[in-house]
């Protein structure tokens, strides 16, 4: 929320548009080349539509989700090194009965849209429920392959 005279900025949007579960929104507000790293994959999620079919099984998937505090700047990023305007987004949620707690930060491209973003939660038990329900919805929506028989 912003009090009177303040700009709503792309975070607030982001925010909004993740409290309202609004994908429309959010895809609006990604980058065509928007790179999110996951505390579960080594590997960053590249490309909007990716980005877009995560964050439609996040929403499913993180229970009481809530934003409770964020933080302004600028920041690093992972992909040229290049220094971007930047916000972290401070939340919690429950995932399989497991309580969250973590941060996104999120870095802006000159237009104002996200082109880097990074989770980072914990405790540990909860990154692991979080990692197991994320891969079975991305499994469902056909984003990732099933997994093959051990060993393979």
């Amino acid at each position: 929320m912003t009090s009177q005279g303040e700009a709503v900025t792309a975070a607030d949007r982001f925010r909004a548009a993740v409290d309202s579960r609004d994908l429309a929104a959010l895809e609006a507000l990604f980058t065509e080349d928007v790179r999110l790293y996951s505390p579960v994959k080594f590997t960053p999620f590249e490309g909007r539509p990716m980005v877009l079919g995560l964050f439609g099984v996040l929403l499913r998937t993180f229970e009481d989700f809530r934003y409770i505090g964020q933080y302004t700047g600028s920041a690093e990023t992972g992909v040229d090194g290049s220094v971007a305007p930047s916000e972290v987004l401070l939340f919690r949620a429950t995932v399989g009965g497991k309580a969250i707690h973590g941060i996104d930060l999120v870095h802006f491209a000159e237009d104002g849209r996200i082109k880097e973003f990074t989770v980072m939660v914990r405790p540990q038990s909860a990154v692991h429920a979080l990692g197991e329900a994320v891969l079975a919805g991305l499994v469902a929506d056909g984003l990732a392959p099933a997994a093959g028989p051990a060993g393979r």
